[in-house]
C-alpha cells in the first residue's frame, strides 16, 4: 500500500486528489495539511511514502517544507512531489535541486496523477509531460561551472553514457532505443548509478550530470 500526504491549502484541491486517490487498492490517503508546517509535522508523525506538496502555501512554502524532508536522514524514504498551478513556475527549478522527486500541475489528467504517485515510489523523477528537457535547459541555463568529476570515478563507461542520457532528459525507454538494449537493462543501469552517486532519484541524478560536467549546456536534442 502506498501512503500519500496531501499538503495543500486549497480544501477543495486536497478532496479532488482525496477521492481520486483512496478509490485506488494500492493508494491509501494517510494525511492532509493546509499549510508547509502541518505538512512538516505530518511528515515526521505519519512518514508517508509520498507527499503531495503544493509550491504556494502559508506559514511554510513547499519549497522550504520540501528542503527540510529531503535534508532530513531519517525521512530519507520520502519521496516529494510539487503541485503547482503553472508548468513554468519559478519555484520548480529550485523545487528540483531542493530534493523533490519532480512536480505536476495541478490540473494534470487522473492517470497522470495516478502514475506519477506509483512512478516516484519506484525511484523514478516525475515531471509533466513536455516540460522535463524545459527545466533541464533552465538547469543549465544556471549551473555554475562544473565541478571536477573525480564523484563519477566509480562508474562504468556505460554508467557514465546513461547518465549522460538521463541528464538531457531521455526516459529508460528512449535511452533503451539509443543504447539498442532493453527498457529493463536501462532501468537496471540507471539504478545501479543513482546508488553508486547516491541519488535520491532521477532528478537529482540530472542535476548531479550537470555538476559533475558530464552533460554540459547546449546538449539537448
Amino acid at each position: 500500500m502506498i501512503r500519500v500526504l496531501l499538503a495543500d491549502d486549497q480544501s477543495l484541491v486536497r478532496a479532488g486528489f482525496k477521492a481520486l486517490l483512496d478509490a485506488q487498492p494500492d493508494i491509501d490517503v494517510a494525511g492532509e495539511a493546509a499549510d508547509g508546517e502541518e505538512a512538516l509535522r505530518k511528515v515526521r508523525e505519519l512518514r508517508p511514502d509520498v507527499v503531495l506538496m503544493d509550491i504556494r502555501m502559508p506559514f511554510l512554502n513547499g519549497l522550504a517544507a520540501t528542503r527540510r524532508i529531503t535534508d532530513d536522514a531519517d525521512l530519507g524514504d520520502v519521496k516529494v512531489v510539487m503541485l503547482t498551478t503553472f508548468e513554468l513556475d519559478a519555484y520548480v527549478f529550485e523545487a528540483i535541486r531542493s530534493g523533490a522527486s519532480g512536480f505536476l500541475v495541478k490540473d494534470t489528467e487522473p492517470d497522470e496523477l495516478l502514475r506519477a504517485v506509483r512512478a516516484v515510489v519506484q525511484g523514478d523523477a516525475l515531471l509533466s509531460p513536455g516540460v522535463t528537457r524545459r527545466l533541464i535547459s533552465e538547469f543549465a541555463a544556471r549551473s555554475k561551472e562544473p565541478a571536477a568529476a573525480d564523484s563519477l570515478a566509480g562508474l562504468t563507461e556505460r554508467e557514465r553514457e546513461v547518465m549522460a542520457l538521463v541528464g538531457i532528459g531521455l526516459s529508460n525507454d528512449e535511452i533503451a532505443r539509443r543504447l539498442v538494449v532493453s527498457p529493463l537493462t536501462a532501468k537496471t543501469h540507471v539504478s545501479r548509478t543513482m546508488v553508486k552517486l547516491g541519488a535520491r532519484d532521477r532528478a537529482q541524478l540530472v542535476v548531479l550530470a550537470y555538476e559533475s560536467g558530464l552533460v554540459r549546456p547546449g546538449w539537448l536534442g
